[in-house]
Parts: structure tokens; sequence; C-alpha cells
């Protein structure tokens, strides 16, 4: 018994280590040139909760046309109160069977502890207020955008070039999941695709950031 607690306390002791390390050593290690000689002239939101974070990028004609594919008459990519395009990345089972804590069951957390599939899971936002706690603003230039919404982009899996829309689910009436690149588990989630899209767009974040505060700090202390 004493064994199995030494051993659970040594596992508790190394992931907290190995967050903050992660939090604190940035990646990547050198600021990039071109990003900090960048001319500002767009704003993008990192959008933070308990344990979720998402991206919300400035909806301008550039952004539009770039993400064309999704205005299909159902999702209003030009409705006039539309200000931002809100995407973020996650785990299948527990996005799309957990809208709310109260509705949290045990086999979405298994498949997040262990590897499930990724969606993503895009929204129209309007107006968001600034300051408030749970959003960071960064100023970035141009090409640093363009190279957001390629990443975003490159996230999509895509069947003879068409996006795959997942039916049937959303929070509310216009948000839409579809199918994601890539695998999801605890320890390299939505949080850390998350830095990966702020570093395309040529921030700096922590090495690894598997939580929102993680990620809020590592992006203070390095941008």
């Amino acid at each position: 018994m004493k064994t199995g607690i030494r051993w659970l306390l040594r596992i508790i002791l190394l992931v907290v280590a190995l967050a903050t390390a992660g939090t604190f050593i940035p990646r990547p290690l050198i600021a990039p040139v071109e990003a900090s000689s960048a001319v500002a002239t767009h704003r993008i939101l990192l959008l933070s909760g308990a344990i979720h974070t998402d991206i919300a990028i400035p909806l301008d004609e550039e952004t539009r046309a770039a993400f064309s594919f999704l205005d299909d008459g159902e999702f209003p990519l030009g409705h006039p109160n539309a200000e931002w395009l809100v995407v973020g990345w996650g785990g299948r089972a527990f996005y799309l069977e957990t809208p709310t804590w109260s509705e949290l069951k045990p086999m979405p957390v298994l498949r997040a502890l262990t590897i499930d599939r990724s969606v993503l899971h895009v929204d129209l936002a309007g107006h968001i207020a600034e300051p408030q706690p749970a959003v960071v603003a960064f100023d970035i230039g141009d090409e640093q955008l363009a190279r957001l919404r390629n990443f975003i982009s490159d996230s999509f899996v895509r069947d003879a070039g068409e996006v795959k829309l997942i039916s049937n689910t959303g929070y509310g009436e216009i948000d839409r999941f579809f199918e994601a690149e890539g695998y999801f588990n605890a320890l390299f989630g939505c949080n850390t695709w998350t830095a990966a899209a702020l570093r395309s767009a040529g921030l700096r974040t922590g090495f690894w950031n598997p939580l929102p505060p993680s990620l809020r700090l590592s992006v203070a202390v390095y941008n």
C-alpha cells in the first residue's frame, strides 16, 4: 500500500515538474525575427475556459474568402454582425457528448485520458469585450495571420477536397463540428493544438501547455 502511494506521488511530482518546465521553456527557444519586426495590423484572441482554449480570428474579407468552404447557407459566415471566427480542436467523444459539465459521462472522459479521434468546433461571435480574464489579445501582421488561417484550414480532414461535416451536432443554432486531423489525448490535447496555432502566427508559447493557465502564462511571459 505504501509503495503504491509513493509511486503515485512520484508520478504526480513528475507531471507537475514537466508542466512547469513546459510552461517556462519557450518554444521556439529564440524569438522569430520576422514576427518581432512585422507591422501589427490584425488582432487575434485566445479564449480560455477551465480546461479548453479556442482561437478567434477577425472576420475580414480575407478570412471569409479563406474559409468560404464553411459558408453553406446554414453557417452565416457573411453575417454583418459577425466579427470573429472562433475555432477549437478537441477529442471527438468529449467534445460532442459534453456540451455542459452537468452532462459529463464516464466514457468520454476515458477516451480523453487514452486516445480519441479529433474534431474541430467552429462558431461565429459578435463583439467580444476586452479586457477580461478569459480573453488574451495579440496583434500580428498580414503574413502571420495568413499562416494562422492556413494552419486552421489544414486541420480540417478533407475527402476529395471537401471538409467533412459531422451532421446533427453543435451546441447552438449555427456552430458546427467537423472531422479534424490528428488524434487527441489529455497530454496532447486542445491546448497544445491552440499553442501550435499561435506559434504558426509567429508567437511564442511554452514547450508543452496541456492546460489553459499554462498556455496563458507562457504567452504572457514570451510575447
